[in-house]
């Protein structure tokens, strides 16, 4: 298999059969320019995906026939890989190296992978890139839900399968796109929220940090802590949300004007772990002591979050898993043997808390 370097220009009900569950044990991660090579690691298998529940409306979900494209082998293709975000934070790197590493495994003739850098623009000129260079499956990570149309559209046009990971678009399956493998986003929400309960003793006032605009993910997290808390936690009090954009140095900066204009906040819910890791930073500086003085929940799962609940700076981290290769190769296999594809796929998440932190953090990526 040859591996391209990054690219210059930048619902129907099916079951996923054991051989996707079975097939997705394998993941890797590294490390971000904020991490270290020990704190970026993890047991791999201790951390594989493993599919909850496919969820789609009735019928046999998507096949090959349905979708138009033609037949494939994937040890004779050339798979294209549209990364959204900057490698600069730990799920990104784990998302990515985890694509990298099983189609090396599978055999994948060629593989190109490219970075939008949190550009929209890039990104569709990216997957046209691919699709220029003889790409003939896509997985991509959108960085919004909208916006892709005239990737799509160059696809289409080709009669080449896009599997979307991560992000849900809003497009139609088997026409726009083939299918999305990713969380359950709202339901993240609400575990974060049951977790905040538990922490707080169901009393407070929270802030919010949330993550960039324009996708399914802070859409989601946001409504499922916000329905959770209003329905069985009335007595947290929810006084302030502001973007964090999912990145460190912004969570800090937030924090840090947060804890001036707001200074009887007693708990964060961060969307994900960078913006609660800027977060206990922030709150340091400021001479509180995060975990106690100010209870925080977050939702990623990286190495250095589960170390900070370890360090009892963090109150609980819902996971967001994101070794994603073992199972879009698993899904492209079936896809191009025939089979049907459900509209979504959704993993299952851990969550960690005080009580099994220590004992799980080799699974941390």
């Amino acid at each position: 298999m040859t591996l391209s370097p990054t690219l210059p220009k930048r619902t129907r009900t099916l079951s996923v059969a054991c051989a996707v569950v079975a097939t997705a044990a394998l993941a890797l991660s590294g490390c971000a320019k904020s991490e270290t090579a020990d704190n970026a690691g993890g047991d791999s298998g201790q951390g594989a995906q493993t599919v909850r529940t496919p969820t789609a409306s009735a019928g046999p979900g998507c096949t090959l026939t349905d979708y138009g494209a033609p037949k494939l082998d994937l040890k004779d293709a050339i798979v294209g890989f549209s990364q959204s975000e900057k490698e600069a934070n730990p799920f990104r790197i784990a998302e990515t190296q985890s694509i990298k590493d099983e189609a090396a495994k599978v055999g994948v003739k060629k593989l190109l992978t490219t970075n939008a850098q949190s550009q929209l623009s890039k990104q569709i000129s990216d997957i046209q890139d691919m699709l220029a260079q003889g790409a003939q499956f896509l997985i991509v990570a959108p960085l919004n839900s909208d916006g892709l149309e005239p990737a799509f559209q160059a696809a289409a046009a080709k009669k080449v399968p896009v599997l979307t990971i991560d992000r849900k678009v809003n497009a139609t399956a088997c026409k726009d796109y083939l299918a999305f493998l990713g969380s359950d986003f709202v339901e993240q929400g609400k575990r974060a929220a049951d977790a905040m309960a538990k922490a707080t003793g169901g009393k407070g006032k929270v802030a919010i940090l949330l993550g960039s605009s324009g996708n399914s993910v802070t859409t989601d997290r946001t409504k499922g802590f916000v329905d959770q808390v209003k329905a069985t936690a009335p007595g947290l009090e929810i006084v302030a949300q502001q973007t964090g954009e999912f990145a460190r140095d912004k969570g800090q900066q937030v924090m840090e004007q947060l804890i001036q204009s707001k200074p009887d906040i007693t708990a964060v819910y961060a969307e994900n772990d960078e913006m609660a890791l800027g977060a206990v930073t922030a709150l340091k500086a400021a001479g509180k002591t995060p975990g106690k003085d100010v209870k925080i929940v977050s939702i990623d799962g990286t190495r250095n979050a589960v170390q900070a609940l370890v360090n009892g700076e963090l109150n609980a981290v819902v996971e967001s898993n994101p070794r994603f290769g073992p199972l879009a190769f698993a899904t492209a296999q079936k896809f191009y043997a025939g089979e049907g594809i459900p509209e979504d796929v959704i993993i299952a998440d851990r969550a960690y808390d005080p009580s099994n932190a220590k004992e799980s953090l080799g699974g941390a990526y």
